[in-house]
């Protein structure tokens, strides 16, 4: 008789202990499976949530400031060495070895000017590239376009007089209020935002640049990286990221890391000595059955053989459910629980790590078993005939 004729008669005859061994396989790597799934996929949407919560790299003018003080008295203080930015300069940051990162580049420039009689904070940006920072805007109507529109945080909404369609006078022109923005809280809520080079042109101020705000997608390189490079092509400039953004990404990330490594580790304990518990059990259930095919004349690796090839048939089909119900349970389930925007995707090497896992765990708790059944005493086995 081959020994996988006799394999397959020891799984038909203990259908119950194999397949309470079945379910433990089902659940551990369907477990995994599930979580594994839904922490990649829940850590790729914090990381786009993040990247497109706006900027987290500025780019300012580099200066060195000088604290005066006469008579112990400070009297304030003073810039030297002062540098200037320009619109070339978010072109080259574009040039960077790491430029597919690099998600938007809003160059501004800031100042103060008189709009219809009143002193309001004038930036002008480029719409385009503002429209991938600040995509976090409430605005009541629609993000400007081009250099004949222009638009109004809520506070300067609100000293001007103009709500979304009106008509305001930026320096030479008129331009029309595409829209207001919510309440940010921020520098936003006090400005008005108009094209870049209108703003250029009505603070005389031809080609100048006053910051370059950066959105940078790093998953698989360090923001200091992206950094570096930069201050490589602007040497005039300081560029700093923006920590909280940063640390957020990593935090959010490790959490969702460990939890999921944890709970796997666990899972995985538990199948793993569940299996050893069985296999056991199946050993000492089977002492007669071992005695008479040592006594007639099978090897203890024959023995061993045996015991592991219905572990791997449970096994491997233990891996395949598991990977079918885990990867429907985070497919189906995993959006309304990590409140992901959409399903996540079917991965068929999924399938093949799931069952090479439940091998594992199979074999982690077969061997010891199968080992014991090897180098029981033929005697004392037939003892119990």
């Amino acid at each position: 008789m081959q020994l996988r004729n006799i394999a397959w008669a020891g799984l038909k005859r203990r259908k119950a202990r194999f397949g309470f061994m079945l379910a433990a396989l089902v659940l551990g790597v369907g477990t995994v499976v599930a979580l594994v799934s839904l922490t990649r996929a829940m850590r790729e949407e914090v990381s786009d949530e993040l990247d497109r919560f706006g900027a987290n790299i500025v780019v300012t003018p580099k200066s060195r400031a000088l604290d005066l003080a006469y008579g112990g008295v400070a009297v304030g203080g003073v810039t030297v060495d002062a540098q200037e930015l320009h619109v070339e300069d978010a072109g080259r940051i574009r040039t960077i070895p790491n430029k597919r990162n690099v998600s938007a580049v809003a160059p501004k420039l800031i100042g103060t000017a008189q709009v219809e009689r009143h002193p309001v904070l004038l930036i002008g940006v480029d719409f385009r590239q503002e429209r991938g920072i600040k995509s976090w805007w409430h605005i009541d109507g629609r993000m400007a376009q081009g250099d004949e529109e222009t638009m109004i945080g809520a506070e300067a909404a609100r000293l001007l007089g103009k709500r979304t369609g009106d008509v305001l006078a930026v320096g030479d022109r008129s331009l029309r209020v595409a829209g207001v923005i919510g309440a940010t809280g921020a520098i936003d809520d006090q400005a008005v935002l108009a094209d870049l080079h209108v703003v250029q042109e009505a603070l005389g101020k031809p080609g100048a640049v006053s910051v370059i705000e950066v959105s940078a997608l790093c998953r698989g390189c360090p923001i200091e990286d992206i950094v570096s490079q930069i201050a490589t092509v602007l040497p005039h400039a300081r560029v700093a990221p923006i920590r909280q953004a940063v640390a957020a990404r990593e935090r959010a990330v490790g959490q969702f890391t460990r939890f999921a490594y944890a709970v796997s580790g666990i899972v995985l304990l538990v199948g793993a000595l569940v299996v050893l518990t069985t296999m056991m059990a199946a050993v000492t259930e089977r002492t007669r059955e071992i005695g008479v095919l040592r006594a007639v004349g099978f090897r203890q690796t024959q023995v061993a053989r045996v015991l592991l090839m219905e572990s791997a048939v449970v096994t491997a089909t233990g891996g395949f459910m598991g990977w079918v119900i885990g990867t429907a349970a985070a497919r189906y389930a995993g959006p309304a629980l990590g409140q992901l925007a959409a399903p996540i995707p079917i991965e068929p090497h999924m399938a093949v790590l799931a069952i090479a896992l439940a091998a594992v765990i199979g074999l982690s708790g077969t061997v010891y078993p199968a080992l014991r059944a090897a180098r029981l005493d033929p005697s004392e086995s037939l003892r119990h005939l």
